[in-house]
């Protein structure tokens, strides 16, 4: 066998193969006796078909099996020869097999290159002081006025702008096709939320009322939008109520269950933003020297990376509308196109994380096996599981080895935040 190394670029590697034609002779022969063993043809008792007959009717895919065959095992016999770390399997291009004839291949395959790592102490950054405003903490106490808001029905009158309306509910399309029913929804009239058409029918309703309601839908912006659909409700009003929420007062701070007073339950509140703003605003400055050591770099990315991160932005994407109970397959996104479009993104995160576990390992940098003790118990809390059962679950869902990676990348983050030069924000 003849094997020539070829480095195609610093991060794209390629082996050519020349197969001795006596090898490939003796695999053809040796699986066409096995195929004459399995197969069944008309004129030929059960396993004693020639091999002559095999090669000739089954000639394209015993070709086929022996190429998989050989390729298979030559390649990562070579490779791990070599000591090669290929990033993703390797690609086989320009195959040619026959009979009598030497295979040959080329192995197309990508490593991570070899890295000259940028100078990383002294990257320079704008510290930002966390800052949390009354009226900030004023937006998350009538947050939680609105959770403990109370619907008290109001005397017989009908429906106005404000109300909120029990009502059953069913509907179908206006040109036909399935009827479908909700019981007791509960409807804010004139919410943003509330379709326009159903907010201009249900006012002036009165309770045991019913009345028929015909709703147009506009199709979303977007490369696959649809035409204009027309849905025909029929709503019956059960009961009017009004939204009556709590007073920001001591009394509310204590129902919450923690406080003593509006004063203690506003200073938790605004303690939690500003240790939220500080994690945000850390978030924002590590991220910040990650870019600065990355413009300082010139490394070629592998393009399986690339292909990864891609791949993963795309699908977090979806994910995340999946969550708010979106399908993301109706919105009208060209999640191709969108995926494309995280190319530039993707790039810089690959090289990225070159750098950062490069430094890693330049600097004896790891996550200790009591911080991620520590990790698991924090997610077991949160979870409301044991310890055991949560690391029991990460193990088999190979959660605790991203888990590992990302505590060193943390830890690999505040080393070059430690060793930047910050500027606090004026």
């Amino acid at each position: 066998m003849k094997v020539e190394y070829n480095e195609e670029t610093t991060v794209r590697k390629s082996l050519s193969f020349e197969i001795d034609a006596s090898v490939v002779d003796t695999e053809i022969a040796a699986l066409a006796k096995d195929y004459a063993k399995k197969v069944k043809l008309p004129g030929f008792r059960a396993g004693k078909i020639p091999a002559e007959v095999i090669k000739q009717r089954f000639k394209a895919q015993v070709l086929e099996d022996v190429a998989e065959k050989l390729v298979n095992k030559v390649v990562f016999e070579e490779i791990n020869g070599r000591g090669l770390k290929p990033v993703a399997n390797p690609k086989v291009v320009d195959l040619k097999i026959d009979e009598n004839q030497p295979l040959t291949f080329r192995a197309v395959f990508e490593t991570l290159p070899i890295v000259e790592l940028p100078e990383w102490r002294g990257l320079r950054a704008t510290l930002k002081k966390a800052e949390v405003s009354e009226a900030d903490v004023d937006k998350e106490i009538d947050g939680l006025r609105e959770n403990a808001a109370q619907y008290e029905p109001v005397a017989a009158r009908p429906v106005e702008n404000g109300d909120h309306v029990m009502a059953d509910i069913s509907w179908k399309p206006a040109a036909g096709g399935k009827s479908r029913r909700n019981e007791n929804s509960m409807i804010e009239v004139g919410a943003a939320e509330t379709h326009k058409d159903l907010n201009a029918g249900l006012l002036g309703m009165n309770p045991g009322e019913t009345k028929q309601i015909r709703i147009l839908y506009e199709p979303q912006a977007g490369p696959e939008s649809g035409k204009p659909e027309e849905i025909d409700y029929t709503v019956t009003v059960k009961e009017i109520k009004k939204k009556v929420l709590p007073a920001a007062d001591d009394d509310f701070a204590k129902d919450l269950g923690e406080f003593e007073s509006l004063a203690g339950l506003r200073d938790d509140i605004r303690k939690k933003m500003v240790a939220a703003q500080e994690r945000k605003n850390d978030r924002e400055l590590k991220q910040t020297l990650v870019d600065a050591l990355v413009a300082k770099s010139e490394i070629e990315v592998p393009e399986a990376l690339v292909e990864q991160h891609m791949n993963a932005r795309a699908e977090n994407a979806a994910r995340g509308l999946a969550m708010q109970g979106i399908d993301p397959r109706t919105i009208g996104v060209d999640w191709r196109q969108y995926r494309d479009g995280q190319r530039e993104d993707s790039v810089k995160a690959a090289k990225a994380d070159i750098l950062l576990d490069e430094l890693a390992r330049r600097e004896g940098i790891d996550a200790l096996d009591h911080e991620v003790d520590a990790e698991v118990a924090r997610l077991a809390e949160r979870f409301k599981k044991s310890k055991e059962a949560m690391r029991a679950q990460m193990e088999k869902e190979g959660d605790l080895a991203s888990l590992r990676a990302r505590l060193r990348e943390d830890k690999t983050l505040d080393l070059i935040k430690s060793n930047a030069k910050m500027e606090l924000q004026g």
